[in-house]
């Protein structure tokens, strides 16, 4: 316990000195565009059925009004929580070190809209109010603007989107006001940490674009944390997290490898991370794209099996062309060219034959 107590003194203190940007993986809804977007980061960890997903709320701007973000999430989480105090800036450390060190995260099947989004839980969490809502896209966007967002132009197009997938979301408000009266700076982070049962687990990416204009560049650095090297989409057929090539454009591998020992520790030690085991792989993939190109986001297979899921990676389009391509009717005329080429070589051949005789 003695030892315990101390790493978490040395990682808060090492930590205080470092800033990262950090902003959760969703939609920002704000007045008048009054609110800045910054970097985001995220962790999606997968153990035994279950996605870690930790990512920080970082508010900028917003001259007093109410405003937040949506997330999409691929189950309904079974607890949400504050996220520990460390977690996303020691990631951030592993793999982007400072020159002095002090001290020492199947996709769900589409299910039917309710008439209005249902609440499933809600929380407050520093001065963040937390909402998670049942819906398809309609009534979650109807639920933001009741509750006093505005939502952008193509907000309608995203959220189905999304809900086409899972009508799961996580709506989190916040009132500076609040966030005066509880003594936080602007700019300061809230960490999150949602824990979801999921078959296969999946990070949200296209809805950083929600709002934006199509050559804004979203940034985004995404961990992930699971038991063995994962495939992902999108990417090349079969692609895997030790293939360190580029999955698409704008979207890069930088690290693919099992996670150290010190880190591992070190993330256990912090507040809701208990549940990390000893043995880790860890991939890091960083996001530089336009608004324009971010039409994806990122579905993992971390069974070994190879085969995630072109659905949750939301390209049922790429799936639907492969689909059409490999129709009966687009392939007849090759087939029958096929074996009308294939009984040609036969009689030749048989020809051949019969003039040796």
């Amino acid at each position: 316990m003695r030892r315990r107590t101390l790493t978490a003194i040395a990682l808060t203190l090492a930590f205080l000195t470092l800033s990262v940007p950090a902003f959760a993986c969703g939609g920002l809804l704000s007045p008048n565009g009054s609110v800045n977007l910054v970097k985001t980061t995220t962790l999606a960890g997968y153990h035994n059925g279950v996605e870690h997903y930790v990512t920080s709320f970082r508010f900028v701007g917003g001259g007093g009004a109410k405003f937040g973000s949506i997330v999409p999430l691929p189950g309904i989480p079974s607890k949400v929580e504050r996220g520990g105090d460390w977690t996303l800036q020691r990631l951030e450390r592993e793999v982007n070190p400072p020159k002095r060190v002090i001290g020492l995260f199947a996709a769900a099947e589409s299910a039917p809209s309710p008439a209005h989004a249902r609440i499933l839980l809600q929380t407050r969490i520093d001065a963040l109010d937390i909402t998670v809502l049942e819906g398809g896209g309609g009534e979650v966007a109807r639920w933001a603007v009741e509750n006093g967002f505005d939502l952008p132009p193509d907000a309608p197009e995203v959220l189905d989107f999304y809900a086409n997938r899972s009508p799961i979301f996580l709506a989190a408000s916040f009132d500076s006001k609040t966030a005066q009266e509880q003594g936080l700076s602007e700019g300061d982070g809230t960490p999150i940490h949602l824990t979801i049962p999921t078959p296969a687990p999946w990070v949200p990416l296209r809805i950083l674009a929600l709002g934006k204009q199509p050559a804004e560049l979203i940034e985004a650095d995404v961990f992930l944390l699971t038991d063995r090297a994962p495939s992902m989409l999108p990417g090349p057929e079969g692609f895997r997290a030790t293939d360190a090539r580029p999955i698409v454009p704008g979207m890069r591998l930088v690290r693919s490898s099992r996670a150290n020992d010190l880190l591992l520790s070190d993330l256990r030690v912090d507040k809701g991370m208990s549940w990390i085991p000893r043995n880790m792989w860890l991939s890091y993939i960083t996001i530089g794209a336009s608004a324009a190109e971010l039409r994806y986001d990122l579905a993992l297979d971390a069974s070994g099996a190879g085969h995630p899921s072109y659905i949750a990676a939301g390209l049922q389009s790429a799936l639907r062309r492969l689909g059409d391509a490999a129709s009966p009717g687009r392939l007849a005329f090759p087939v029958i060219l096929a074996f009308a080429l294939a009984g040609i070589g036969t009689a030749v051949i048989g020809t051949r034959r019969l003039a040796a005789r």
